[in-house]
């Protein structure tokens, strides 16, 4: 089970450089960016988690841009966005960003995707038909893998049309990268299975103790849809060995921790620890 790490990137937060160097030094697998255009002010939809809307939510960087800036200072750590929402991007641009990325990276990236929560950010960008959401998210990334994956791509779909084009470049990683979709059980789970190329749950929510419950359920959800299961990427775990172990065990690919949007001498300690937690599931 490979270790990776988030982080909401702020103009006060540690940078993603900085971070980066220092998770690939650590021996972690990957770094992964949150997306957040812009909270409007209404706050009719509830945060997920439950509670108030963190701080870092509204003062988060592009993650596109963070990531190219992480990709400048490694080698070899594997860059997400974790997630983007696509429902409120353009396809045609997002895929440009997606495949300019891969290449700066070497072929480092991994395209972490979801559909949202905030329904009044999604209609700030045109996206107001908030139930409607995931499939336009399906139809804009079958056509992204057009783009990204054909001379000259087109897409006919319900809501997502492309006349034959040219767009340029293409990812280094073929037919393009990984897609994981994010999205709670079963839901998530399902259109994973549908149109990803791997899953993100969170660790727990307010409706759920333990994602790790689920993951029977997700390998015959796999087999029912004739498909090996894709990767599970867990964000959000604590930093509780046995449990790793055990979701290792149950064939968990990768964890990522959430880390708040702080400097480095705050961020040090806390990878200091995840370094002792990492160890004792190597050694369990």
């Amino acid at each position: 089970m490979q270790f990776g790490a988030a982080m909401f990137f702020t103009d006060y937060s540690m940078s993603a450089a900085a971070l980066a160097t220092q998770l690939e030094a650590r021996g972690f697998d990957s770094l992964w960016a949150p997306e957040h255009s812009h909270i409007p002010l209404s706050r009719r939809s509830p945060f997920p988690a439950g509670g108030e809307l963190p701080k870092q939510y509204y003062d988060v960087m592009d993650p596109f841009v963070s990531l190219a800036a992480a990709a400048a200072a490694t080698s070899r750590l594997l860059l997400g966005t974790g997630v983007c929402l696509v429902p409120q991007r353009d396809p045609i641009q997002t895929a440009k960003q997606v495949a300019s990325l891969d290449q700066l990276s070497r072929g480092r990236f991994l395209f972490g995707v979801g559909a949202g929560w905030n329904a009044e950010e999604m209609a700030d960008h045109g996206t107001t038909d908030f139930k409607g959401r995931h499939k336009l998210m399906r139809e804009r990334i079958e056509a992204m893998r057009a783009i990204w994956s054909q001379d000259r791509p087109e897409y006919q779909g319900t809501l997502v049309q492309l006349p034959p084009m040219i767009a340029n470049p293409k990812p280094i990683q073929r037919p393009h990268p990984p897609v994981i979709v994010g999205g709670a059980f079963p839901w998530g789970a399902r259109r994973a299975l549908r149109y990803g190329d791997g899953w993100i749950p969170h660790a727990a929510r307010p409706q759920y103790e333990d994602v790790s419950s689920f993951m029977p359920a997700w390998h015959a959800m796999a087999a029912e849809a004739g498909r090996t299961p894709p990767p599970v990427t867990i964000f959000g775990p604590r930093p509780e060995a046995d449990r790793l172990q055990r979701w290792r065990d149950a064939g968990v690919a990768r964890v990522v921790i959430a880390l708040p949007a702080a400097p480095s001498d705050r961020i040090a300690p806390l990878l200091d620890r995840w370094e002792g937690v990492r160890a004792a599931v190597a050694a369990g």
